[in-house]
């Protein structure tokens, strides 16, 4: 999606999305977001990136799409957690109190996040981190709401929330933390366990 700098939290002027049925290119999804927008590429000053968590492949698209443009065009560049999304959201859907944000992170566990929402905004209160099955009955406990995109594979009472790229764009304005391609780091919390293959025998 595209957004003016100065109407960040209100208006979307261009978006394209995905339905899933026939993955896209992501330079097709911008380049539908700009022609909605009536925007060349040229203006754009500053990419906003999602860094997760979230899905492996979909962060590294959205990072190596950002480096490449920051490669070719003299933009700016900087990533938003997709739970501190997530909890601009609940607050956009006017959840107040203590909201447990979650996010499947597969393998039985979530990476769960929690903040205190008020009408004028809201607050981190507890770190992201990865949590187990076996917690959701005190997290359940000390957090009323709990919200996140499957969030109610783990929690029965839980809302639906998604992270929506309008929210990234409020969250970044007038932020100033601006960083280069090579810098942007995918958000996991969990060592990766790849093992480099041995490199294949030669049989005589």
């Amino acid at each position: 999606m595209t957004l003016d700098a100065g109407r960040a939290s209100a208006e979307m002027p261009g978006h394209a999305s995905d339905d899933g049925e026939r993955p896209a290119r992501p330079l097709a999804l911008v380049d539908r977001a700009l022609q909605q927008a009536r925007i060349e590429r040229e203006a754009i000053e500053c990419l906003i990136v999602g860094l997760g968590p979230g899905s492996y492949t979909g962060i590294r698209s959205a990072i190596a799409l950002a480096q490449g443009w920051q490669l070719a065009r003299p933009v700016v560049l900087l990533g938003v957690s997709s739970a501190d999304a997530l909890a601009s959201g609940t607050h956009a859907q006017g959840w107040l109190g203590c909201v447990g944000v979650v996010i499947d992170a597969q393998r039985g566990e979530f990476y769960f996040a929690g903040y205190e929402i008020s009408k004028t905004g809201w607050r981190l209160k507890e770190p992201l981190r990865i949590a187990r099955k076996e917690e959701t009955p005190a997290l359940a406990a000390a957090y009323p709401t709990i919200a996140g995109p499957e969030a109610t594979r783990f929690f029965k009472e839980a809302r639906i929330v998604y992270p929506d790229a309008r929210l990234l764009g409020a969250l970044a304005k007038g932020r100033a933390d601006f960083t280069t391609g090579e810098k942007l780091e995918p958000i996991y919390l969990r060592a990766t366990t790849f093992v480099k293959a041995p490199p294949p025998r030669i049989l005589l």
